[in-house]
């Protein structure tokens, strides 16, 4: 019988194949006491399961194909960095012997207590790391409990598989990519999840928060996967599937022409010229920017260096990676925003106590004021990278001027210090302010008296001036960037930018949304940054928008209150 499932869409495109499900270990494990002359032969076989998993993790790099997206690199570079971390490879020793337990509970115990930690975490991308660390936990169950590494299926050559699981890992990925998957349908995840980052950086039609697709489907059963829409429909008829047999067709036709956009200017029918940037991660994502035709990084996140380690990177850590981004990018330019961190971020091995609201709590640029050797390190090394290219430093989540001034007064101490020392940077270097709360949104004149320029943070933004979680599934429907007040505001921020002269960006989740690319433009926003996967279509839309045309319209939906008519007139845009 023929049914539909919805999800979040991650990766466009439409995918056709048969359900391969795929199991994992489950956290739950049995609580016994182990006698106290057997303690130490319990944490020998706790090591020997840490040693194994270390094994199978160099066994997938070794697998890696050459022309793997360096992402999968990348994220195995994460797991082993978590495995590593003694919090999770000595900590539950520790437990062993003092509660004198088996391994897998002491295990269990010290994972439940590292993921309590991420589920205060606010940020959507580092609240996601919380499935690194549960992956990297059942391989060491898995390994503690002697089961049987992944057999793939047979496949045949005209044949594709449809993955469909609970939740996948990068290592999952890596195994699974040599056998002609064409999907990957999962429970959990989100937009920042691995398995959409992986996802995309593969062009592979992928779904994610489908809550029950791993119980609802079968072995084999015939999948339609379409990756722009979050539709997944589970055996269809034979008209549903000649249509979307051709869809797939068209699709891509489509993918095929985008390619030959990537070394063309992104320009408007009537010659004004758009900046199309790229959103990274890590350093190794500068190959996937450059390889779609990004001309800049629009947001270099640096949490990732700060992340699953007992001891803070330090400077020359830090330096290497901002000079590795600026060098490969080659004079184009790279905004490298200092680390956005919430309150209950673990500082050298100490547990900070969960806050009762950490999206409002100790995070960003407040725990930058509130750490200032941690912060001086960074800017110390920003600073040192921008003698190597076109750095610009962005400040994250900013509320007021005094908050400004006190980082500016931070960035001229550490300039002072280098010079100090005789070490080279770009005096000049440009100091930019995000927009990501409806305070900064209301006070952009007073900020532009102080920064060279402004980014918006999209996904922040509008889930603060909405009052809504995007990542709670009970409310995630109400998260509207068509909002008529979200609308209002962005066109409020990127006018007075624009009579200032000031540049500003937009590096959200809408940046990258074909759909509102026109709608940006026509409020005069020039410089987009989104994740590598979308620029060409982006790109794309540019080419085909007549400037003059879009920005009166623009106008007209500006002056509209009604929601559905503002989506409605969003489509004719479009048309």
């Amino acid at each position: 019988m023929s049914f539909t499932l919805h999800g979040i869409p991650v990766a466009g495109g439409i995918a056709i194949g048969h359900a391969h499900l795929v199991s994992h270990t489950s956290l739950e494990a049995a609580h016994y006491l182990v006698p106290q002359h057997q303690l130490a032969d319990e944490s020998t076989r706790f090591d020997a399961a840490v040693t194994t998993v270390r094994a199978e993790f160099e066994t997938l790099r070794g697998e890696i194909p050459a022309d793997a997206p360096k992402e999968f690199s990348a994220f195995l570079d994460v797991h082993q960095m978590i495995l590593a971390d003694t919090m999770l490879s000595k900590k539950p020793r520790e437990i062993i012997e003092h509660e004198q337990c088996n391994a897998e509970w002491a295990l269990k115990v010290q994972a439940d207590a590292l993921l309590a930690q991420f589920d205060a975490i606010e940020d959507s991308y580092l609240r996601e790391r919380r499935a690194d660390v549960i992956q990297v936990v059942e391989r060491i169950m898995k390994a503690l409990q002697g089961s049987p590494g992944y057999v793939p299926p047979s496949v045949s050559e005209d044949e594709s598989l449809i993955l469909v699981a609970h939740d996948l890992s990068p290592a999952d990925v890596i195994q699974f990519k040599q056998h002609r998957v064409a999907s990957f349908l999962t429970d959990l995840g989100g937009t920042t999840s691995h398995t959409a980052i992986v996802a995309r950086s593969l062009n592979i039609p992928s779904v994610v928060a489908l809550h029950h697709a791993r119980q609802l489907l079968r072995e084999r059963d015939l999948v339609i996967v379409d990756g722009t829409q979050g539709v997944v429909i589970v055996d269809p008829d034979p008209g549903v599937l000649a249509d979307y047999r051709l869809r797939q067709h068209q699709w891509e036709l489509e993918r095929a022409k985008l390619k030959r956009l990537r070394n063309t200017r992104a320009a408007t029918l009537d010659g004004t010229t758009v900046e199309l940037h790229a959103n990274i991660e890590l350093p190794d994502d500068v190959a996937a920017a450059r390889e779609n035709g990004a001309t800049g990084i629009g947001l270099f996140r640096t949490e990732f260096l700060f992340l699953n380690r007992e001891q803070l990177p330090d400077e020359d850590e830090q330096f290497e990676a901002y000079r590795q981004v600026v060098r490969d990018m080659e004079g184009a330019p790279v905004t490298i925003r200092t680390y956005d961190l919430g309150a209950d971020k673990r500082l050298a091995g100490e547990v900070a106590a969960q806050p009762p609201n950490p999206a409002l709590g100790l995070r960003a640029i407040r725990l930058s004021l509130a750490e200032p050797r941690m912060f001086l390190v960074q800017l110390r090394a920003l600073l040192r990278a921008s003698h190597y290219g076109k750095l610009k430093i962005l400040i994250p989540m900013l509320m007021s001027t005094t908050e400004i001034q006190q980082s500016l007064t931070f960035i001229a101490q550490a300039k002072q210090s280098l010079e100090d020392q005789f070490i080279p940077y770009d005096r000049t270097v440009p100091i930019g302010g995000m927009i990501e709360i409806p305070a900064a949104a209301l006070s952009t004149g007073s900020f532009l008296k102080h920064l060279d320029f402004l980014s918006i943070g999209t996904n922040d933004l509008i889930q603060y001036m909405l009052a809504i979680d995007r990542t709670d599934d009970q409310v995630a429907h109400l998260y509207d960037p068509l909002h008529p007040a979200i609308l209002q505001i962005l066109a409020q921020i990127i006018k007075t930018c624009e009579k200032a002269g000031k540049p500003i960006a937009l590096c959200g989740e809408m940046a990258g949304e074909v759909p509102l690319t026109r709608l940006l433009l026509g409020f005069g926003l020039r410089q987009f940054s989104m994740h590598p996967a979308h620029l060409l279509e982006v790109k794309q839309r540019v080419l085909q928008t007549n400037l003059k045309d879009v920005t009166a319209f623009v106008q007209r939906m500006l002056r509209t209150d009604d929601p559905d008519r503002l989506h409605a007139m969003l489509d004719k845009l479009n048309a």
